[in-house]
């Protein structure tokens, strides 16, 4: 089973304000996108669970028109807390990459 990073041209985290998180996976192709943007590993429930979010809470919008998906999830503290460890969240998409689809 191929992961994400396999199929994707481009996976991305980035804060979306103090208080949410959102990544920009973007396939490689129009097939990889029909293939993949609704398999179980990116589901709202499997998302949550990688990223220990409230599955209640987490956005899931898929865009067919640019061949990619965007997730969101509010944050478990606000950003430039004393526990922060990623201000910009530029390194959330890691453990994404890394998931097998298929």
């Amino acid at each position: 089973m191929p992961k994400l990073k396999d199929v994707c041209r481009y996976i991305r985290s980035k804060q979306a304000g103090p208080f949410w998180i959102t990544f920009d996976i973007y396939f490689d192709s129009r097939e990889s996108f029909d293939r993949y943007h609704d398999d179980e590993a990116l589901s709202v429930e499997s998302f949550a669970k990688l990223y220990g979010a409230d599955p209640a809470l987490v956005k899931r919008i898929p865009v067919p028109q640019l061949e990619m998906i965007k997730i969101s999830y509010p944050r478990s503290t606000p950003q430039g807390g004393i526990i922060e460890r990623d201000m910009h969240a530029g390194q959330q998409y890691v453990r994404l990459s890394n998931v097998s689809v298929g």
